[in-house]
């Protein structure tokens, strides 16, 4: 299934969703020797669709030119290529859960006070370390 699936991707790439047997051979075995990244994704995209048959649900024609992808088949390869959204267990925010702010705007930072410690932590370790470098002069 999943090269079917590889199909369908390289056809959509393709200008007009039409490719040549050739053309759609030679690319469908670089994607596949391409790693295990597709493969995987191939593969995860494929148990999206069991049983899938690309020519007779009609995603695929096959003409004298090559294979063409239909617009049916775009809307099908979208609509496994989407996300699912897996249901939570729990609320994503529970308002009656959340902390009651007291005073105004208890979550923000002043970066005046930040830079103001910075500052006098700066101010201590150089006096730390000129203590340390006299002290270590004066040791006989």
């Amino acid at each position: 299934m999943s090269f079917q699936i590889t199909v369908l991707k390289v056809l959509a790439g393709h200008p007009e969703g039409r490719a040549s047997v050739a053309d759609l051979t030679r690319y469908v075995a670089v994607l596949s020797c391409s790693g295990a990244d597709w493969s995987e994704r191939m593969k995860r995209l494929a148990a999206r669709a069991p049983g899938l048959d690309i020519f007779s649900s009609g995603y695929v024609l096959r003409e004298d030119s090559g294979w063409l992808i239909t617009d049916v088949g775009r809307r099908f390869l979208a609509s496994i290529e989407t996300p699912v959204m897996e249901a939570r267990l729990e609320p994503v925010f529970d308002a009656s859960a959340a902390p009651v702010a007291v005073g105004p705007h208890t979550n923000v930072i002043h970066l005046s006070e930040h830079e103001f410690t910075r500052r006098r932590r700066a101010a201590q370790n150089a006096t730390e370390e000129q203590i340390g470098e006299t002290a270590w002069r004066q040791v006989p």
